[in-house]
C-alpha cells in the first residue's frame, strides 16, 4: 500500500503541526519509540509519574500532540501516553494496517508491551476508538477501563450526508484550496472554529493521502469477553457516526456499557474552547477515577 504521505514537504508540514500542539501544552512531555510486529511507533508521555496509567489513541490525520492539547487538564491527574497511530500519524511508522480484522488490536497489544503498560485505562477518539475496540476484541484483559469519544466501529452515518457534507466538499478544497472552500469543508466536522484546528485540517488533507477505508463495525460476539467498564461519549450533530443511532448501539456491543452520554450541539470534533476541554476531561476523568 502506498505511503499516507505525499512526499518528504507533506511530512515536514505535519511534523511542523505536531510541534505546534505539543509546544501548547503547560506541562514537560518525553517522546518515546517502541517496537511493534509493523514498525516503529512514537509515543507522548506526560503526567505525574505516580499517576494512574492511561493510553490515549487520537483520531484520523491528527497526532499525539493534538489529542494531548485537547485533553491536556486530564495531565494534571493521569500519567497519559499518547500514541501516534500508525497509518494516521506521520510520527510513527507509514504503514496502513488492515480495518477489517484486528491487526490494529495486534499493533496496540505490542505498544503496551512496549510500553510495559500490562492494563491501562485506555481512552479511544475516533479512529483511535476503533483501535482501541480492536484491542478490546483480542486481548480485552489489557484494558482496565475503556473511553470511547465519538468512535469509528460502532455505527456509519449516511453515505449521503458523507458524500454531500464532508467529502466533496474536502475535495474541493484539495483540487484548489482557498478559505471559502476550507470553511466548507470543516463545517460539518468542527463544532467551533479556531486558528489551529481548520488550518491543521486543511493542511492535512493535502499532504496526505487519504485512507477512504471505512473501519469494520464491531459485532457483539466480538465483544463479549469484555470486562472493562466502558464510557461511550457521542455528539448530536456528527455526521460520521450519528450520535443517537451510535448510544443505540453501543448498549446492545459493549457487555460492560458503565456510562453513555449525547453530547448536544457537538459536530465530529467537539468544541475546541478550555471550558469545553474542563468539561471533558472532568467527564473522563470521574469515569476513570471511579475504578
Amino acid at each position: 500500500m502506498k505511503s499516507a504521505f505525499k512526499g518528504e514537504q507533506a511530512k515536514a508540514v505535519l511534523s511542523r503541526w505536531h510541534e505546534h500542539f505539543r509546544d501548547r501544552l503547560r506541562v514537560p512531555t518525553e517522546s518515546r519509540t517502541v517496537k511493534t510486529r509493523i514498525g516503529d511507533t512514537h509515543v507522548l508521555v506526560g503526567g505525574p509519574e505516580d499517576g494512574p496509567e492511561v493510553v490515549v489513541l487520537h483520531g484520523a490525520l491528527a497526532s499525539s500532540a493534538h489529542v494531548l492539547h485537547e485533553l491536556a487538564p486530564l495531565l494534571e491527574r493521569f500519567r497519559l501516553h499518547a500514541v501516534d497511530v500508525v497509518g494516521q500519524s506521520v510520527k510513527s511508522a507509514d504503514v496502513r494496517p488492515s480495518v477489517s480484522n484486528n491487526e490494529y488490536g495486534e499493533w496496540l497489544r505490542d505498544v503496551l508491551d512496549g510500553l510495559s503498560l500490562q492494563r491501562p485505562h485506555v481512552v479511544g477518539v475516533s479512529w483511535g476508538g476503533f483501535v482501541s475496540i480492536r484491542l478490546a476484541a483480542i486481548s480485552p484483559e489489557r484494558i482496565d477501563r475503556l473511553a470511547l469519544l465519538f468512535p469509528a466501529g460502532v455505527v456509519n452515518g449516511s453515505h449521503w450526508e458523507g458524500l454531500t457534507k464532508v467529502a466533496i466538499p474536502m475535495m474541493l478544497y484539495r483540487m484548489s484550496p482557498s478559505e471559502r472552500r476550507l470553511k466548507a469543508f470543516v463545517r460539518h466536522l468542527l463544532t467551533t472554529t479556531d486558528d489551529d484546528w481548520a488550518p491543521f485540517l486543511g493542511d492535512a488533507v493535502r499532504a496526505c493521502n487519504m485512507d477512504m477505508r471505512i473501519p469494520a463495525l464491531a459485532k457483539p460476539e466480538e465483544l463479549a469477553r469484555l470486562k472493562a467498564p466502558t464510557l461511550v461519549l457521542a455528539g448530536d450533530g456528527d455526521v460520521s457516526f450519528p450520535g443517537e443511532k451510535l448510544l443505540a448501539r453501543a448498549r446492545a456491543l459493549f457487555p460492560t456499557l458503565a456510562d453513555q452520554e449525547l453530547i448536544k450541539d457537538c459536530r465530529h470534533c467537539p468544541p475546541t474552547t478550555d471550558a469545553f476541554r474542563q468539561w471533558l476531561a472532568g467527564r473522563i476523568s470521574a469515569f476513570l477515577g471511579a475504578s
